[in-house]
């Protein structure tokens, strides 16, 4: 594949689509920027080539049109000189060197195509890659996000069924202390002097009603 082929093929490449589809987006941007890095880099060093390409044609170009001057004046003085034999000659160098001229232009207006073309491509690359680094961004930001979220749940869930418990334990704990106390407001206490009349009272009346059955009991006899 052709280093035109493939800038071709990222610059119009769909990066959502192709991340929609990928089962690690994460992963797959990774490898798109990389691809983009290693084909940006070839293409800067195609450009630089050809820029140097150019630069060297150039000065091939100014010293076959400095010879062909020199030809063409040498051709000229010839003449002057009534040496049409050594014109004739001199003509052929310079149309020579013409000729070079014409192919060297070829080459030069072909090189600068080719130095705009990778110009042109670099420019699309870093912007193309500009996008994906900000989707690695993106989904980088995501995947932290949502790992925080992940670990503050954990933690929430931790702490609210820590706290249930504790609290139904204390809650437990504070029921037993209530019962044990209730079991211990009359456990050893002597009894008052109130409490001894008032249990004679108690027995006296238990007493009246036990002969009242009695006496009951004996009337139905008769």
């Amino acid at each position: 594949m052709s280093i035109f082929t493939r800038v071709r093929d990222i610059i119009s490449s769909n990066i959502n689509a192709m991340l929609d589809k990928a089962e690690d987006p994460e992963k797959m941007v990774k490898m798109i920027i990389r691809e983009m890095e290693d084909t940006l880099v070839e293409v800067k060093a195609s450009c630089a080539g050809a820029m140097a390409t150019k630069k060297k044609i150039q000065r091939d170009l100014d010293e076959v049109q400095k010879r062909a001057e020199d030809w063409s004046a040498k051709a000229q003085l010839a003449v002057d000189k009534g040496r049409e034999d050594l014109a004739r000659e001199a003509l052929l160098e310079k149309r020579r060197h013409t000729d070079r001229i014409e192919s060297l232009q070829k080459e030069q207006e072909q090189c600068d195509t080719l130095v705009d073309q990778y110009k042109q491509d670099i420019v699309q690359l870093e912007d193309k890659l500009a996008g994906a680094r900000e989707k690695q961004r993106v989904l980088v930001q995501r995947h932290i996000r949502a790992q925080r979220h992940k670990v503050t749940e954990q933690k929430i869930r931790k702490v609210d069924t820590a706290d249930a418990m504790a609290r139904f334990e204390s809650f437990e704990h504070r029921i037993d202390r209530m019962e044990a106390e209730g079991d211990l407001v009359n456990h050893g206490r002597k009894p008052t002097l109130d409490d001894e009349f008032a249990k004679l009272g108690a027995d006296e009346d238990i007493e009246k009603e036990l002969n009242a059955l009695k006496q009951n009991r004996g009337g139905t006899g008769h």
